[in-house]
């Protein structure tokens, strides 16, 4: 069973609404169904960030200015 969906009123710019009444009207969905994907893609997106920045989470950080010195040392830059 689905469940029950939430009304939101979204505001987009009018050539946005545009593409995305076109896309809909060719791929047979509503844009409802368009901007759901899109924004469950990036939500997607995000937690594989955060999934990446919690398993680095214990490497140590490195200091920029000591990065740049190094690769000079090492006839990098």
């Amino acid at each position: 069973m689905k469940p029950a969906q939430k009304r939101a009123t979204v505001y987009f710019d009018p050539q946005i609404h545009k593409a995305l009444r076109l896309k809909a009207a060719e791929t047979d969905s509503s844009v409802s169904e368009i901007v759901n994907d899109a924004v469950r893609v990036a939500l997607a997106e995000d937690a594989e960030d955060l999934a990446a920045i919690e398993a680095r989470r214990n490497e140590p950080d490195l200091d920029f200015e000591e990065v740049v010195r190094d690769m000079k040392r090492r006839g990098r830059l």
